[in-house]
């Protein structure tokens, strides 16, 4: 029932095609209003190939919710408001995470799922990389972060003053992303939800 909630951005109707489209292959369970665009870019073959050389997959859930695209409108980003979104990584799944060489991010949506947990695991000084997560979460990534679960992160390139454009520059650096982002404006990459995706590495200076 209802229409499927394309970004308002896109400024067009749904279309048929859309509600595949506009779909990951591993989307589930319901509830968010939106699909994690990087995701979009995954086929099943893919999935399978990248589990064939030895990486482990796992699907932790955020629902995304109509926050997602609000822009930030204050001068002082303490001041802005973030909608709460649910999220969930179970006991299996952080098991998995914790022993993981190194944790790869497939879009902002599963980053702050992923340092959601981090933060819960500093808070209870388990010394763990995450800990279990099934609740609410309003973070808020801007520049001066300390990452705490991802090392590296692929993404779409997002809309400017936005909250997601923030937590990119604040993992691989605002300079490194200006430049990212002056190259994809002048080779005429697509930008947003049907747009080209990157691969970020965590800048740790």
């Amino acid at each position: 029932v209802g229409k499927l909630p394309l970004p308002p951005y896109m400024k067009r109707e749904e279309e048929i095609a859309d509600r595949e489209r506009y779909q990951t292959v591993y989307s589930m369970p319901m509830g968010s209003m939106a699909a994690p665009t990087a995701g979009l870019h995954f086929t099943p073959e893919l999935l399978a190939e990248i589990e064939k050389r030895g990486a482990k997959i796992v699907n932790i859930t955020l629902h995304v919710g109509a926050g997602t695209w609000m822009p930030v409108r204050t001068e002082n980003l303490s001041e802005h408001k973030m909608h709460s979104e649910w999220c969930c990584i179970t006991p299996e799944q952080a098991d998995i995470i914790n022993n993981a060489k190194r944790v790869i991010a497939v879009g902002t949506t599963s980053m702050r799922t992923l340092e959601s947990a981090a933060m819960r695991a500093r808070e209870s000084g388990t010394g763990a990389r995450v800990v279990p997560i099934c609740d609410n979460t309003n973070i808020f990534i801007t520049p001066g972060y300390k990452f705490g679960a991802v090392d590296i992160l692929l993404t779409n390139f997002h809309l400017p003053k936005s909250t997601l454009f923030m937590l990119v520059s604040a993992f691989a650096g605002l300079r490194q992303m200006k430049a990212a982002y002056a190259h994809a404006v002048d080779e005429k990459y697509r930008f947003f939800s049907y747009g080209d995706c990157c691969l970020l590495m965590q800048n740790k200076d």
